[in-house]
């Protein structure tokens, strides 16, 4: 009986442990734009962390928690709940004060309760993210637009709508899918990043080019006399009369090839007598004139 029962007993240690080592509470929350004091917080707008009052702190010390400190946020009004790291401990007794997209997501309003649990996350290795608004395709480098705004958080969960700063605009990313688990941590890690088509983004309509063969030398040109090129005179019509037939080859024999060349017209012959050329046959004039002797 003695072994049942120590076993038993350190069951029960162990147990009581567990649950000694977890922080879980109930705060009322709040927008950043509610928090008080001269200084402006903006910053807690561009990322996914929280600020919780300094007695969670003290508590979250005594329970020797884990770094990087993650919490799960439940809002059991209506079943929805985000992770998040902490970012201060800074607020007020009771309250602690949220991103604006992350009240969205618990569908929490000012003042509403939600509850708080530590949790430990695997490592992410992959996420998938859907922009909301086709605006973010004018984003030159998404992917290193994103790595940047992931800096400000602590962890993604799949489901999330977050919300992230560029060139003072926001845009609107929902969390597809997280590797390995639904709710993952990035807190220095190796994560590959993929996006799907933005919501509401339709791909422009490819219209079929009817592409013509080029052709070669299809231009006009230019004669240097002034004529116009490429206009040739139509041949005159022949008439019947002026198409001759061949003459026939009447000494042909069998076995014999004989070829008729087409010589060209002898000169007509003049006659000699009248183209005779005579040297000195002119008659001769003297400068003197011969007088008649008396």
């Amino acid at each position: 009986m003695f072994v049942p029962q120590f076993s038993f007993q350190v069951f029960d240690h162990a147990m009581a442990r567990g649950f000694q080592n977890r922080f879980s509470t109930q705060y009322r929350c709040y927008s950043v734009s509610m928090l008080a004091g001269p200084n402006d917080r903006s910053d807690v707008e561009k990322g996914g962390k929280i600020i919780m009052p300094p007695s969670a702190l003290d508590q979250l010390s005594r329970l020797n928690i884990t770094y990087p400190m993650l919490f799960k946020l439940t809002n059991k009004n209506s079943d929805r709940m985000t992770h998040c790291g902490v970012l201060e401990f800074v607020a007020d007794e009771g309250i602690c004060y949220l991103p604006h997209w992350m009240m969205q997501n618990l569908l929490l309003e000012e003042g509403g309760l939600v509850q708080v649990e530590s949790v430990n996350l695997m490592v992410a290795t992959y996420s998938k993210f859907q922009p909301q608004s086709p605006d973010f395709l004018d984003i030159t480098n998404p992917k290193a637009v994103l790595e940047n705004a992931l800096r400000n958080f602590a962890c993604l969960t799949t489901g999330d709508v977050i919300a992230i700063n560029y060139n003072e605009k926001i845009y609107e990313l929902r969390v597809m899918e997280t590797k390995p688990d639904k709710a993952v941590s990035i807190i220095e890690c190796d994560m590959n990043v993929d996006f799907d088509a933005p919501l509401g983004y339709k791909e422009p309509e490819r219209r079929p080019q009817h592409q013509e063969e080029p052709t070669a030398f299809t231009g006009s040109g230019n004669r240097l006399d002034g004529k116009t090129k490429g206009i040739e005179p139509s041949p005159a019509p022949l008439a019947p009369s002026d198409i001759k037939r061949g003459i026939p080859n009447y000494d042909f024999k069998v076995g014999r090839i004989t070829f008729i060349r087409n010589s060209r017209p002898q000169p007509r012959k003049i006659d000699d007598a009248m183209n005779r050329f005579i040297a000195f046959s002119g008659q001769g004039q003297s400068l003197r004139k011969k007088g008649r002797k008396p």
